[in-house]
């Protein structure tokens, strides 16, 4: 049996409750994520915790508690300034939506609870003292870099459609293969996945995309028809057999969309519905439709200095960083050497303003707008310093 002889500081602060859950007569375990991501060095940012203890007999126990998923067996524990979730021991039956158990029971036993997990690397468990509870060899495919599901993968994926969604992400996160039967699995019963909400599956999709391992991940989403149960991708496999090849991966979620969006050869008029449909807030759209515009542009000609002024700093970086991954000649340097040169970079970095202008006889109203503009124009031309002693001659000349 496998014993982790030092344990981060996460699990340190957290082992005082899961002794006063073995102190009270239960069984207590760190369990799932954190246990293979403790094994493979990656970073951890919170704990899980199981037992044998029912939910009122956790609430029994710690005066300070939530409950944030009663019906399911978890219970918030706040202790020590700390908080912690703990589930008790289950087993589940019944899945109508594909997603969550129409029945939930409570066990006393680990071993019962860990077969309803669904990747063997997170069907691990670990006691207060280190050693590692292993019951379907989830550390030997953690040796071997292999997702597979935990017993019948038909049925994980039945009780829980995302969890073909979960697999390719993981595949991308951990740079991990997926092994045959799960995945002949995912293809024979990836009808379901339209069954699960789109903000759920774009979680996935988007951590999928900004994983290491992203672009064979993406095959696999290909391969095994995942991509034909998600908003606005039926149908289009050929136009997007094109992201496994790509030069790089992509760093930040608003390049991944764009890259999406410029594959899928998406009209500009049509990027916000593609947004919309894939449950994006305003403002990734917002983004995603500057990066699309500009990097239509710079690939017909070099942008004005006008053009870099109204896309912004982030917007050219990622820009340029979608142009990389897409193969496409860009000449960086160039493009950032000339904004950083810029005359002004915001509309605050204008010598006047509204209230200037008025002060200097024009009117309000529209043309005060089209003014503001046509002097921006101008500066960024290098027709017009940008003082108010330069701009005030300007207007003076009508």
């Amino acid at each position: 049996m496998m014993k982790i002889d030092k344990l981060p500081a996460l699990f340190v602060t957290a082992i005082p409750v899961l002794k006063k859950l073995e102190q009270a007569g239960f069984e207590a375990y760190f369990v799932g994520g954190s246990i293979r991501d403790l094994l493979l060095q990656r970073d951890i940012h919170d704990i899980d915790i199981a037992t044998s203890a029912y939910p009122e007999e956790v609430k029994q126990l710690f005066s300070k508690t939530i409950d944030t998923g009663i019906k399911h067996g978890t219970v918030t524990v706040l202790y020590d300034h700390g908080s912690y979730e703990i589930t008790t021991f289950r087993t589940e039956t019944g899945y109508q939506d594909f997603r969550r158990p129409d029945q939930v029971t409570f066990v006393r036993n680990l071993s019962e609870d860990l077969k309803r997990r669904d990747f063997t690397i997170n069907a691990l468990a670990m006691n207060t003292e280190g050693l590692i509870v292993d019951l379907f060899d989830g550390l030997g495919d953690l040796e071997r870099h292999l997702i597979k599901a935990v017993g019948n993968p038909m049925q994980r994926f039945h009780e829980d459609a995302l969890r073909m969604m979960r697999a390719v992400r993981l595949m991308s996160q951990l740079k991990f293969t997926l092994e045959d039967k799960t995945q002949a699995a995912i293809k024979d019963m990836h009808q379901l996945l339209p069954k699960i909400s789109v903000e759920r599956i774009r979680d996935e999709f988007v951590k999928m995309g900004l994983g290491a391992n992203s672009r064979a991940a993406f095959q696999v989403f290909l391969d095994t028809q995942l991509s034909e149960g998600v908003p606005n991708f039926t149908g289009k496999s050929e136009l997007l057999s094109v992201y496994p090849s790509l030069e790089f991966n992509p760093a930040e979620e608003s390049s991944l969309w764009a890259v999406i969006i410029i594959l899928l050869k998406l009209q500009n008029k049509e990027i916000a519905h593609f947004m919309h449909d894939w449950k994006n807030s305003n403002a990734m759209t917002a983004k995603v439709e500057k990066i699309v515009a500009l990097f239509d542009l710079i690939s017909e000609r070099s942008p004005s200095n006008y053009d870099l002024f109204e896309a912004g700093k982030e917007t050219l970086l990622k820009t340029i960083d979608v142009a990389h991954i897409l193969g496409q000649p860009v000449n960086a340097e160039a493009l950032v050497d000339r904004y950083l040169a810029l005359p002004i970079k915001s509309l605050a970095e204008l010598a006047v303003d509204g209230q200037f202008l008025i002060a200097a006889g024009v009117a309000p109203g529209p043309q005060l707008g089209q003014l503001l503009t046509t002097l921006k124009q101008k500066i960024l031309a290098g027709e017009l310093e940008n003082t108010q002693e330069a701009i005030s001659t300007y207007l003076a000349q009508g």
